[in-house]
């Protein structure tokens, strides 16, 4: 579970950010500022990461604040699951990114897969939506929603893409280093689930 103060300061940071989308007054509009300002304070306090980078990432938005939504593609091929390795920090992860505008949430899991590891899949059923900060990940200041879709290959060879480095399968005993941003091993236990059973329920939160 997250830290408090991060909870608090996201808090913060979506009630400012609608308030400045939605607010007339000008009074109301500079007190929703100080409210964000405070939650990037906040976080720089914690974190001790310069208030301008913070403002950037964290504070930049407009409109109503919503969840960003990450798609992971799980693809079994003889009782293994298939995984990259990530260029950015060396570790595994299931192939996947952010949403894309446009594109339905199985239309980017077909095209991860494709662009990371040279597979043609067919996406199949929807298998977990994963609230980042109810597992096991690293600290985020955004609040991101993750969804994981089996897919199954329809052609295709292992090719590694601009982001990834290897690409390999591994068994639910023999995963390797896992990028725990990405993907947790409690959530890769979770899809072998659906492997083994496929009546097994969708997962969420």
């Amino acid at each position: 579970m997250e830290p408090k103060w991060l909870e608090w300061a996201k808090q913060l940071q979506a009630i400012a950010q609608a308030g400045l989308t939605y607010s007339k007054d000008k009074y109301d509009v500079e007190r929703f500022e100080m409210i964000r300002d405070i939650s990037v304070e906040m976080v720089a306090q914690q974190t001790e990461i310069d208030e301008t980078i913070i403002k950037m990432l964290f504070a930049n938005e407009s409109g109503y604040p919503t969840p960003k939504v990450d798609i992971r593609a799980v693809v079994f091929k003889d009782d293994q699951i298939l995984m990259v390795q990530e260029e950015a920090d060396g570790e595994w992860a299931l192939p996947g990114g952010w949403g894309d505008i446009g594109l339905s949430p199985s239309e980017v899991a077909v095209k991860e897969v494709k662009e990371e590891s040279g597979f043609d899949v067919r996406a199949v059923k929807t298998i977990g939506v994963f609230d980042k900060k109810m597992h096991p990940h690293p600290f985020s200041a955004y609040c991101v929603y993750k969804l994981f879709i089996q897919c199954e290959i329809i052609g295709g060879k292992p090719e590694t893409g601009i982001e990834t480095s290897a690409v390999e399968f591994f068994s639910e005993d023999t995963l390797p280093i896992l990028s725990i941003a990405r993907n947790t091993e409690s959530q890769i236990n979770i899809a072998f689930k659906h492997l083994h059973n496929r009546d097994e329920p969708v997962y969420f939160d």
